[in-house]
């Protein structure tokens, strides 16, 4: 048991230095269902936790786009990714409201106004297999703002 806690422990260690460490400060570690973001508050891009979390088949992602990323009057482009903690790319999520897309997968999308979206995965990577259980980085790029969560999947 002590072997597997030191194996666990070194992993978390390298999945953290292998984020931005400003980004994986502000991730929670609620369980619970999102917290409500004020979208008038909003600055940039701010993902909210996913849910359920932990999850063993899917879960919802929601994120809010600041208005501060609307000022000069154009588009922003978000990319939504999975990443495992080797920092790996291991898939793209879906989007869920996108307002021209739906169901589309969260690359490059464009949203022309802020406010809160979702977006859902279902749990499996690139080749659509299920990922293993353990801790997955999901992180959202809009325009040049960005933001990471930590997810953790159980089988």
């Amino acid at each position: 048991m002590k072997h597997s806690s030191a194996v666990l422990l070194i992993v978390l260690l390298l999945a953290r230095a292998s984020f931005n460490s400003e980004a994986i400060a502000q991730q929670t570690d609620s369980i619970a269902a999102p917290q409500e973001t004020r979208q008038e508050e909003a600055r940039g891009v701010a993902l909210e936790q996913n849910y359920p979390n932990p999850f063993n088949r899917d879960t919802r992602i929601p994120f809010v786009l600041g208005a501060d990323l609307f000022e000069d009057g154009r588009s922003v482009v978000v990319t939504v990714r999975v990443y495992n903690v080797l920092h790996q790319l291991a898939a793209y999520p879906t989007a869920v409201d996108h307002p021209s897309s739906p169901g589309r997968r969260a690359y490059e999308l464009r949203y022309d106004n802020p406010g809160r979206f979702e977006v859902y995965w279902n749990g499996t990577d690139r080749n659509g297999q299920q990922v293993s259980s353990g801790i997955y980085f999901c992180i959202i790029t809009a325009n040049r703002s960005q933001d990471v969560r930590k997810m953790i999947v159980a089988r």
